[in-house]
């Protein structure tokens, strides 16, 4: 097959949709359907609340470990091989989840699972943004990453229609029937990059000080981001009133988090930058405490919803504004965001779960909130230090 050739005939919606497929599954499907999938694995498959932190521990090593990889990189076609073997990779670690209740095997296969996931985070983002700037089309990245929230519907209403029907390992093997559904796109749509779609430009870095301001307040913003994700349903369940309306929660967080980047780019270019991401943080900070303060129904349908809208907005504004600031070498730049967003979420889930062994999980709300507001005085710093 010749594959510029191929390559020379995608339109661009099917190269944007092979890269939100790729988030999907790589995110979604590979990543995301842990956490809807944890009440039930602690149910009927004997995980404890700490192996459950554990295991998105080691989900976010594996995560860490792709983006350091990912750096490295040089050769455009190795990138876009890379992207095709990990395709491969998030599938096979979600269907062999089922197949075992080892916590050692399950620790490896969260490991790759979290390596795959760069596959569509920077790898397809990479190479989608490639394509439409050579093709003189305006890279839409706000898009792509609309696959995160399209993830967490995706995950969660097949766990809620699935709920009741299937066991847990069952249902990690239809969720890998529904990772192939996506894996057909990623692999066939996304274009085989050539060198000469790589351009060059001066960069003009900002100041050391106003960087480190960024990486700090991103760390806090994994930390809150990941107590958050990984525990909300089980959070949420064991609330009186909202029990069995976990997967319900999961899917609301997914459907506020689709628009999300296009709302928050509008913001940010109405009120700046830095103003938005100090709004977003603020907002989160308010999700993330209130079920740790109320048990009421209306209020954490609320909270689930901001959380939603924050989560994808502060991803997509960080990265983009890194992104603008170093012009002739934003994937380096980018990449240290990665790697403080990924020490974070190695860190955070194991002290939740050990806190929910002792007090529960609000004591963990209460530490992701306060990092939340940490990370939002670091960035009222940023004006200051540019």
């Amino acid at each position: 097959m010749n594959t510029q050739a191929l390559t020379s005939s995608l339109s661009k919606t099917q190269v944007i949709f092979s890269g939100i497929a790729a988030v999907i599954l790589t995110v979604g499907v590979a990543r995301f359907s842990y956490t809807p999938l944890l009440p039930l694995m602690i149910k009927e498959a004997g995980l404890s609340s700490f192996a459950g932190g554990l295991l998105a521990t080691l989900n976010y090593v594996g995560y860490l470990l792709g983006a350091i990889f990912v750096t490295r990189m040089k050769s455009s076609g190795f990138k876009f091989n890379t992207y095709r073997v990990l395709l491969v990779t998030a599938l096979l670690s979600t269907l062999a989840m089922a197949w075992t209740q080892n916590l050692f095997v399950w620790g490896i296969l969260r490991v790759i699972a979290g390596i795959s996931s760069v596959a569509g985070m920077l790898l397809a983002a990479g190479l989608v943004f490639d394509w439409l700037r050579k093709n003189g089309f305006t890279p839409e990245l706000g898009l792509h990453f609309s696959g995160l929230g399209l993830g967490i519907v995706l995950t969660g209403i097949a766990t809620f229609l699935m709920k009741g029907h299937f066991t847990w390992d069952e249902q990690w093997e239809i969720f890998t029937f529904i990772g192939v559904l996506f894996f057909i796109p990623a692999w066939c749509w996304m274009p085989s990059p050539s060198e000469s779609m790589l351009t060059k430009q001066e960069s003009i870095s900002p100041s050391r000080k106003w960087m480190a301001s960024v990486i700090f307040a991103y760390f806090c913003a994994g930390f809150g981001y990941v107590i958050s994700a990984t525990f909300i349903v089980a959070i949420l369940e064991s609330i009186p009133g909202l029990t069995g309306k976990g997967s319900i929660i999961w899917i609301l967080i997914g459907l506020a988090g689709i628009p999300a980047t296009f709302v928050w780019d509008k913001i940010s270019r109405t009120i700046g930058d830095t103003k938005a991401l100090i709004f977003s943080y603020g907002l989160q900070v308010i999700s993330i405490l209130i079920p740790a303060i109320t048990d009421a129904l209306v209020p954490n349908i609320f909270a689930a919803l901001i959380f939603g809208v924050t989560v994808s907005g502060i991803v997509s504004m960080m990265l983009s504004i890194v992104g603008r600031r170093f012009p002739g070498n934003s994937s380096a730049a980018m990449a240290k965001l990665t790697v403080s967003y990924g020490v974070s979420q190695i860190i955070a889930p194991t002290i939740a779960g050990m806190m929910a062994i002792s007090g529960g999980y609000r004591n963990s709300l209460w530490l992701a909130g306060i990092m939340m507001l940490v990370g939002l005085i670091s960035l009222t710093q940023l004006s200051k230090a540019d």
